[in-house]
C-alpha cells in the first residue's frame, strides 16, 4: 500500500539534494572546524557557506545567524537570552494565546523566576490585533513574541504591523517563523524583527539543527555555555553535517519558492472546495486567505479528529489533529480554543499540510476515502444529530 504523507508541518522528508551534500562531512571532512589542520579548515569554510546560505533566505547578514539544535532551542534561546541580558531595563513580556510550546513554556518557566509575561487573545480566525499589542506594552516591557505563522492553523500574523510598534516603543521583538522559512517570502528587515527562529527539517533539511537570526547591536545573553563556537554566542562542536544540510535546503527553498508556494495553494484551495462539497457540517479553521500555502485544518462536526486520524492511517493516509509536539495530549488544542472553538469543534479538528512531493492525486484519494469514514463514524457518534 502506498502512504500518503500530509503532514509536513510536523517534519518533511530530507531533500535528495540534500542529503547528497551532507555525506562527505560524515566521511571524508569529518574534521572540527575548530581545529586548524586542513580537513577541518575544508569543514569549516562548509559551515561558513551554510551560514550564507541561510543568511540569504530570510534577507539576513550570515553574522547574524547562530546555528542550534532546532525551533525549540532557538526559541528558548531568544526568550531566555534577552530577558538575562536586559533585566535592567524590565522584566515584562508579551506573547499571544497560540504560541508554539516552546515559546509558552518558556514564559512559563520565566514567569517561575519572578517575569510578568501578557498572553494575548486572537480572533475567530487566530489572529493579533496589532493594536492590542500596543495597548500590552508598559514601561518593563522587554520582549514581544509573536510567531509569524500558526503551525496548526496557517493563520499568518500582521508582523509588519507590530514590528513597527516594537520599533517605535525600542523593544525585542522575537519571531518563530518555524512554519514560514521556505515556505513563504520572509526578510527580516521588512518584517522589522530582532530575533527570528527557524528550523531546517521544516523545509526537507535535517532533523536536529536550526538557526536563531540575531540582529546587530541585539543584547542577547549565550544560552549554552563552554567553548567559543558561534561567535561566543552558542558553546557545542558544530554539527557540521547538519549545517551544511540546512544551507543546501535553504538554497533549494530559495529557488523554487514562489512556484511551489503558488502549487500548493492552488491543491489547498481545490482540496478545501472539494471537501465542504462531500462532507457537510466542515469549518475550515484559520484564516481563509491570510495562511500557509500548504495548511489545511478543518473541523468535521459530531466526530472526534484522533478517530478520523486512526482510520485514515488504516487506509495508509498520514495526517495529524495538530501539533506534533503534543500528540497523545487529551486536551483540546490551545489554538483552537483560543480562536473561539468548543470543544466539540476542537476535538474533531484534523490538519492536513502538504508539501514538495504531494501530488492531486494524493488529494483525490484523501477526498474518496475520508467521506465514507466520516458517515461511519458519525453513525456510532451520540454527538450526531438525529
Amino acid at each position: 500500500m502506498k502512504r500518503i504523507y500530509l503532514d509536513y508541518a510536523a517534519t518533511t522528508p530530507v531533500h535528495p539534494d540534500v542529503l547528497r551534500a551532507m555525506l562527505p562531512y560524515f566521511t571524508r571532512a569529518f574534521g572540527n572546524p575548530s581545529s586548524i589542520h586542513a580537513c577541518a579548515q575544508e569543514a569549516k569554510k562548509a559551515v561558513v557557506a551554510a551560514r550564507r546560505s541561510v543568511a540569504a533566505l530570510i534577507g539576513a547578514d550570515e553574522a547574524e545567524i547562530v546555528f542550534t539544535s532546532g525551533g525549540t532551542e532557538s526559541d528558548n534561546y531568544a526568550l531566555q537570552g534577552v530577558c538575562l541580558a536586559n533585566e535592567d531595563k524590565g522584566n515584562h513580556i508579551i506573547i499571544t494565546a497560540i504560541e508554539h510550546h516552546a515559546v509558552l513554556e518558556t514564559c512559563q518557566h520565566l514567569e517561575k523566576r519572578g517575569y510578568s509575561v501578557t498572553y494575548l487573545p486572537v480572533d475567530r480566525y487566530g489572529m493579533v490585533d496589532p493594536d492590542d499589542v500596543k495597548k500590552a506594552i508598559k514601561k518593563n516591557t522587554i520582549l514581544i513574541s509573536v510567531m509569524h505563522a500558526n503551525n496548526e492553523i496557517g493563520t499568518i500574523q500582521p508582523l509588519v504591523a507590530i514590528g513597527r510598534i516594537t520599533r517605535g516603543a525600542g523593544i525585542y521583538f522575537h519571531t518563530d517563523a518555524v512554519q514560514t522559512v521556505g515556505h513563504i517570502p520572509v526578510d527580516v528587515n521588512k518584517l522589522g524583527v530582532d530575533l527570528l527562529s527557524m528550523s531546517a527539517h521544516k523545509l526537507c533539511g535535517p532533523k536536529g539543527v536550526g538557526a536563531l537570526y540575531i540582529r546587530k547591536g541585539a543584547r542577547i545573553a549565550p544560552f549554552v555555555h563552554g567553548g567559543g563556537q558561534e561567535g561566543g554566542r552558542r558553546a557545542g562542536t558544530e554539527n557540521v553535517p547538519g549545517m551544511v544540510g540546512f544551507g543546501k535546503a535553504a538554497e533549494i527553498a530559495r529557488w523554487e519558492l514562489k512556484e511551489e508556494a503558488g502549487r500548493l495553494t492552488a491543491l489547498r484551495d481545490s482540496f478545501i472546495k472539494e471537501l465542504r462539497e462531500r462532507i457537510d457540517d466542515v469549518h475550515l479553521n484559520g484564516h481563509p486567505v491570510q495562511r500557509l500555502p500548504n495548511n489545511i485544518n478543518i473541523s468535521i462536526s459530531f466526530i472526534e479528529g484522533e478517530a478520523m486520524l486512526l482510520t485514515l492511517d488504516l487506509k495508509g493516509i498520514c495526517a495529524s489533529t495538530g501539533s506534533a509536539c503534543t500528540s497523545g495530549n487529551l486536551e483540546p488544542s490551545h489554538v483552537l480554543m483560543a480562536a473561539g472553538c468548543s470543544h466539540e469543534q476542537a476535538r474533531g479538528s484534523l490538519r492536513f499540510t502538504l508539501g514538495k512531493w504531494t501530488e492531486e492525486a494524493d488529494l483525490k484519494k484523501v477526498l474518496d476515502v475520508l467521506p465514507p469514514i466520516v458517515k461511519k463514524l458519525r453513525a456510532m457518534s451520540p454527538l450526531t444529530k438525529k
